[in-house]
């Protein structure tokens, strides 16, 4: 998850799964920019889809994404029977699954305003009580587990292992659009060995393979974040071919970057360095002294807490920052790695690179969030016996190529069932 100033600071601011395999689609939210500096209370998901059971040789189906200010990426699950709707941020930097929970402390505020599980409302619930912690860059939550059936993509059927909170530290819990989060991490990051919701899924024949992918959204406007996709990905989010490196370290999504460069001038991890890729972070985290250079090569000025800042009216000049990972450039443009806090071209943005010196054994490194992942598509594959975890990266396809794809798709499934 991000540091907690990122998100605070911008509120003050202003296929690798099988053809015949299930995929379960989560499509992504977004805030609509008139909204996304209102009261906490705005902005809750839509219900969820009505559950169905999964069929053999079903094709896709959805599970959407949001976003807000392009900071947050959320969907929406269900938990109990019948399902109890909540939104959550879906975090390949965390392996846990908790919500918000009826019996959480009285001044615990966060719960106040979010959805709350209420166990005496399901009738497939099962106490564990474990005691729960859990350290965040937002903050701590403190709870106790339970087990329950989740709902997502319209599918239900998962028994997992979740956490109730019931006290919640961080004035960023309170503020943010989601009321939980669903860590898609290994299971070597999961608190109290609990199982993560993949490997449930997995192991109980939902899914035919721990792979998932990312098409996240950027566009400003509208509040379609983007699809998360369960079991594989969907060639017609990206362009070919997808760049695979191995994972290096199976805890977080990690792997080895070459080199980053800005524009044709200044190289940065010049002798090659770790990179975690983490849909939970918003923007592109790494050491202080090379981020410095970076946002000094590109213009920017110091904000707050390792933050930059730039005038917007300078973004079709900026240049290039280049990412050489497998052996390939992946390049944001101005376009990419600046966020704009306001509709207007005049003022000032925020630059997507963010000073966070993370201490040995785990760093130095890179965080590679979702100012990175959002031109591309990002396929994450826990392997098997023949291929060991992976990450695969390609251009995303433009977002009205993406919509005109998954209109044929749907209407080829609907006259195959007819048929």
């Amino acid at each position: 998850m991000s540091p907690p100033w990122v998100l605070l600071c911008l509120l003050l601011l202003g296929n690798s799964g099988p053809a015949g395999a299930t995929l379960i689609r989560v499509p992504l939210r977004r805030v609509p920019p008139g909204h996304r500096l209102l009261s906490p209370l705005n902005g809750w998901g839509q219900p969820a889809e009505p559950p169905r059971t999964p069929t053999a040789g079903d094709k896709p189906t959805f599970v959407p994404l949001s976003k807000f200010m392009n900071t947050q990426y959320f969907g929406d699950i269900g938990l109990g029977t019948p399902p109890q709707n909540f939104t959550v941020v879906f975090d390949t930097g965390s392996s846990n699954l908790w919500v918000p929970s009826v019996r959480c402390h009285f001044f615990s505020l966060p719960c106040w305003f979010h959805h709350r599980f209420n166990p005496k409302a399901s009738s497939s619930f099962q106490p564990n009580g474990t005691k729960f912690a859990i350290q965040y860059g937002t903050g701590q939550l403190t709870g106790i587990l339970s087990q329950d059936n989740l709902t997502i993509g319209g599918i239900r059927g998962a028994s997992v292992t979740f956490a109730e909170a019931l006290w919640e530290s961080s004035l960023v819990f309170t503020l943010a659009r989601f009321d939980g989060i669903l860590g898609l991490g290994f299971p070597t990051l999961a608190i109290d060995g609990v199982q993560p919701p993949l490997d449930a899924m997995v192991e109980q024949g939902l899914l035919e393979k721990p792979v998932f992918s990312f098409y996240l959204n950027r566009d400003a406007e509208g509040s379609d974040g983007g699809e998360l996709v369960l079991g594989g990905s969907d060639p017609a989010h990206y362009i070919p071919p997808l760049i695979f490196m191995p994972v290096t370290i199976p805890a977080y999504w990690q792997v080895h970057m070459e080199s980053v460069k800005v524009g044709t001038g200044l190289t940065l991890c010049a002798q090659g360095c770790a990179a975690i890729l983490d849909t939970g972070t918003s923007l592109i985290t790494g050491p202080s002294e090379e981020i410095r250079a970076l946002n000094r090569a590109i213009g920017g000025f110091p904000f707050l807490a390792g933050q930059y800042l730039i005038q917007c009216s300078k973004i079709p000049e900026l240049p290039p920052v280049s990412f050489c990972l497998g052996g390939v450039w992946f390049n944001l443009t101005g376009q990419d790695y600046v966020i704009k806090i306001l509709k207007s071209d005049v003022g000032l943005c925020l630059l997507g690179f963010q000073a966070l010196n993370i201490p040995k054994p785990a760093g130095p490194l890179w965080i590679l969030g979702d100012v990175f992942l959002g031109p591309y598509v990002a396929v994450f594959d826990r392997g098997d016996k023949n291929v060991g975890p992976r990450v695969g990266l390609a251009r995303a396809q433009s977002r009205a190529s993406v919509s005109a794809g998954t209109r044929a798709a749907q209407a080829q499934f609907l006259r195959g069932r007819s048929g």
